[in-house]
């Protein structure tokens, strides 16, 4: 079941992400919004609608003036190599699905005021040192966000949904609703 759930995932988010180049036109119909109390719920993409569909997630929901963005993984598909050089090819792929749901919730790189980040230091997904892979990936952060910078806590943890996963990325935005 876990990996039926962590292919979903995969499918769902991964390969969109990969499937388009981030300046891609949208597929019709989306982005689209549902009503939640408080907000709504924000689905970037076709991958997205099926995720929220079967997995019972929002990609991103605001709630007030905040949109709250799930977890994109980073790691590597089954025919990657797992070196820094490709796990920045990685994590560059979940940045840009990153900026798809951040701008389908009419926001940016530049409205996130927080970033949590889950990294599997030791796992099968990155071969090399704890070190070389907050490097690389910070690196790929800086490639998408500038300052001002916002605020980031970085855990380490055994593992992600995705068994090869190698970082999961979290982000909370701050976008004032458009006074009337």
């Amino acid at each position: 079941m876990k990996l039926r759930l962590a292919a979903l995932v995969l499918l769902a988010l991964a390969a969109p992400a990969a499937a388009q180049p981030a300046s891609a036109p949208a597929v019709t119909g989306y982005p689209k919004t549902v009503p939640a109390p408080g907000g709504a719920v924000v689905i970037p993409t076709a991958g997205a609608q099926r995720a929220y569909d079967q997995l019972h997630y929002a990609p991103a929901r605001r709630a007030g003036d905040y949109l709250y963005v799930s977890g994109v993984i980073a790691g590597p598909a089954p025919d990657e190599k797992r070196d820094a050089e490709a796990f920045k090819a990685q994590a560059r792929r979940a940045f840009a699905h990153l900026r798809r749901t951040l701008e389908a919730g009419g926001a940016s790189f530049a409205d996130v005021v927080m970033i949590n980040t889950f990294h599997v230091w030791d796992g099968p997904g990155f071969q090399g040192t704890r070190d070389e892979q907050f490097a690389a990936f910070g690196a790929v952060k800086d490639e998408f966000m500038t300052a001002p910078h916002p605020a980031w806590t970085a855990v380490g943890t055994t593992g992600l949904l995705s068994d090869t996963g190698v970082v999961e990325i979290q982000m909370i935005a701050y976008v004032p609703q458009a006074t009337p």
